[in-house]
């Protein structure tokens, strides 16, 4: 066999084979999402939006890239609807914004929790002990 049709078909591989991953991420992320929006409707606390929105997005991120991919373009599309239809407000949408950008960049979502959340709705955080 020709090297360079080796080479040439180990990339092809590797690259359908990231590919597939980062689909299989995306749906995985977009799932743990949808688990925590019902969480979110299931608790019927008061003031945990900030929170939820950290934790939809931390949970999705640590699905790996495809994960956060779908985090990032679900929360703009949900931001983008709430903000110009809802009439939440721009201060609102910053601070939900905030809060997505903190969840998906790996900060640990319990920052926002409110008073009293029940454990059964808390993140267990998967970072490093300091």
């Amino acid at each position: 066999m020709v090297p360079g049709i080796c080479t040439g078909l180990t990339a092809t591989r590797e690259a359908v084979g990231s590919a597939v991953d980062r689909a299989r991420e995306a749906v995985q992320g977009a799932g743990a999402m949808y688990r925590a929006y019902s969480d979110i409707r299931e608790s019927n606390w008061r003031n945990p939006d900030k929170y939820f929105h950290a934790r939809v997005n931390y949970d999705a991120a640590n699905r790996g890239p495809g994960g956060r991919w779908a985090a990032e373009v679900i929360s703009n599309a949900r931001e983008g609807y709430q903000s110009g239809l809802s009439g939440q407000g721009e201060e609102d949408t910053r601070a939900d914004q905030e809060a997505n950008h903190w969840g998906r960049n790996g900060g640990d979502p319990n920052r926002y929790s409110p008073r009293g959340l029940p454990k059964r709705y808390r993140c267990v955080s998967r970072l490093p002990s300091s």
